[in-house]
């Protein structure tokens, strides 16, 4: 973000002020997301210290920001999206795996796909950076783990992991969208973070985020989504689960970039159709 603005604005680095948060999220790494608190445990933070003015913009991965947001905190601009695919460290496919292998996960979403796509296959709770996941997967905690590939590729892991095709495994909404936000009266910030707002990965992310919305998800639901934007025409894609991956429903629709009427229709067309396994997580 430093670097967009600095380029940007002929910014010196200097005078922009990186300070670091370490959020309740980052501090308890034992226990599902679900279990303590949910996705506020990575904004909590952050937003009390944008609103009593500590800093002037807060950067989020967008995956991990809450669907509802306090009306005084504007989502100012997004940077563009990275590979949006989850990687497989551990195996070169999940043919590969032998039967009973176990994934280590901390997502509800990344958890039911594998049991979709292999049943037999056990999952145990892995949260941590990067590192820390890849030492419990060198330790034997696991047999292998599925990581973000814009992750990876951030801290220069471009060697680590196959990619799963998008045909396989969809990822999860906002997935690889770096996100900043600002405090929604102040109008020069938001001036400043205009001119490095990717509208492509936005119009994409807001729809994703507007999907969880219209499903009423939250971090215990098992949902996948993807919107992609060509030319005038935003194509969004969904699947909703089970928590064992045994029932399993999927919508894609077509529609104009901020037609805020295309994730409701997605949503309805997904309850609507969904087992009853996957609607009683949902909304419906």
């Amino acid at each position: 973000m430093r670097d967009a603005l600095v380029a940007a604005h002929q910014i010196a680095p200097a005078d922009i002020e990186i300070v670091v948060i370490r959020t309740t999220g980052d501090q308890v790494q034992d226990r599902a997301l679900a279990e303590i608190g949910g996705k506020a445990l990575w904004t909590k933070e952050l937003d009390r210290a944008l609103l009593e003015g500590e800093i002037d913009a807060a950067v989020h991965s967008m995956k991990d920001v809450e669907t509802i947001r306090p009306d005084a905190i504007a989502i100012a601009a997004m940077l563009p999206r990275a590979d949006v695919r989850d990687r497989l460290v551990g195996a070169e496919s999940f043919e590969a795996l032998p039967q009973g292998a176990v994934i280590g996960t901390s997502s509800p979403r990344r958890a039911a796909q594998v049991r979709r796509l292999r049943p037999d296959l056990e999952t145990v709770l892995f949260r941590g950076n990067v590192d820390t996941r890849l030492a419990k997967l060198a330790a034997g905690e696991a047999d292998a783990t599925l990581l973000a590939s814009a992750g990876l590729e951030r801290l220069g892991r471009h060697d680590v992991g196959t990619p799963i095709p998008l045909n396989i495994l969809l990822p999860a909404p906002a997935q690889g969208a770096v996100g900043i936000e600002c405090r929604a009266d102040d109008s020069h910030t938001r001036q400043l973070l205009a001119a490095i707002d990717d509208r492509q990965t936005h119009a994409c992310v807001l729809a994703e985020r507007a999907l969880l919305a219209a499903l009423q998800a939250d971090c215990h639901s098992p949902v996948a989504a993807l919107a992609v934007l060509e030319g005038a025409i935003l194509t969004l894609s969904a699947e909703l689960l089970s928590e064992d991956g045994s029932a399993y429903v999927h919508a894609q629709l077509e529609g104009a970039p901020l037609d805020s009427d295309l994730p409701r229709a997605v949503a309805a067309d997904l309850l609507a159709r969904a087992p009853d396994p996957v609607r009683r997580l949902f909304g419906g």
